[in-house]
């Protein structure tokens, strides 16, 4: 049978260690969300995607992760302006994790600085102008983090090809 997979003990036992180590990769890397703490929102955009990670800082002030996302941009967004594809990164990731962050405090971290007006001034644009509105349904903060340290979010956007 052409649709048939053969499956035999081998195929299994490569199956059960592959469960085994996904299993143990996320109990032991992501964080248990705690309502009563601030959210950290890591963003970034390439030419080709924009991506997220939704973190918190732990008793142990150290920033833990939640939850990770990135999204290939179609052919009208790859030729948005940069900052329009960085406020597009944080405004997808707030909609993916609405359930989580809607009422909680959101500071925004991305790696490019004209984002962190976004809130603080009228965008130049339409889109922004729209962008900017549906973001005060939020509590939200922006902050910049330069390139260098901005890892996560920046590894998430080369994941993901043409």
């Amino acid at each position: 049978m052409p649709n048939k997979v053969p499956w035999g003990q081998n195929e299994q036992a490569a199956y059960d260690k592959l469960k085994d180590a996904l299993c143990k990769a996320t109990e032991s890397r992501l964080s248990i969300i705690h309502m009563d703490r601030p959210f950290h929102l890591l963003v970034d955009a390439s030419d080709h995607t924009v991506s997220g990670a939704l973190t918190q800082i732990g008793d142990d002030e150290i920033e833990h992760p939640i939850a990770f996302f990135s999204q290939k941009l179609n052919k009208t967004q790859r030729n948005w302006a940069v900052v329009e594809k960085e406020a597009f990164a944080a405004l997808s990731a707030i909609r993916k994790y609405y359930k989580w962050v809607f009422g909680a405090k959101i500071i925004v971290i991305s790696d490019h600085n004209p984002l962190t007006y976004l809130t603080e001034t009228a965008p130049k644009s339409a889109k922004l102008m729209r962008w900017s509105l549906a973001l005060q349904d939020f509590c939200v903060e922006f902050k910049y983090r330069a390139g260098r340290d901005h890892v996560v979010p920046d590894t998430l956007t080369r994941f993901v090809s043409d």
